[in-house]
């Protein structure tokens, strides 16, 4: 009987005892402490001046909300750099104003260069492009005064890609 308690106490332990720390579905190796989160430039042919220091920070705050790394200036255990590369507003759909007092829905997209470099295990490492975009209808209200929300929703959803491609279901 003390041998079956021995070996299901070793198994016990050795599961605690892996490699990683897993929160919010995140994987992140344990001895990963530290993360640098270079400013994202926006290199976009359409730019908005505040939106690469919006992203930037709302990659920092969820690394920061969700994980238990902490954001350094330099050197971190992975780092994440890039730049934006797309700012497009579009129409996906018209309507007849005629017979409507809409004006159809357009969609706002960002794309986002990355570039993350694990320290740690550098087969982690990608260098990859994000899109997301966000469909709205103008029905009244101009775009800039639509255009802070929907950018902020639209680099949540990126923030949130970039988050699962550098930590989720890595180990």
């Amino acid at each position: 009987m003390k041998k079956i308690i021995s070996l299901l106490l070793f198994v016990v332990m050795a599961t605690f005892n892996s490699c990683s720390v897993s929160l919010n579905g995140a994987s992140i190796p344990a001895e990963m402490k530290t993360v640098t989160i270079n400013y994202f430039e926006n290199n976009a042919p359409l730019v908005v001046p505040y939106l690469a220091q919006q992203f930037t920070e709302a990659l920092k705050t969820r690394i920061r909300n969700q994980t238990r790394l902490s954001v350094v200036q330099n050197d971190g255990h992975g780092v994440f750099e890039g730049r934006v590369t797309g700012y497009e507003v579009r129409p996906v759909t018209y309507t007849d104003n005629r017979a409507t007092t809409g004006n159809g829905t357009n969609r706002l997209s960002i794309t986002i260069a990355v570039k993350y470099t694990n320290n740690i295990n550098p087969k982690l490492s990608f260098e990859e492009s994000f899109m997301r975009f966000k469909d709205f209808p103008l029905s009244g209200a101009s775009f800039q005064s639509l255009e802070p929300n929907l950018i902020k929703d639209i680099n949540l959803m990126l923030t949130e890609d970039i988050f699962n491609r550098a930590f989720a279901s890595q180990w």
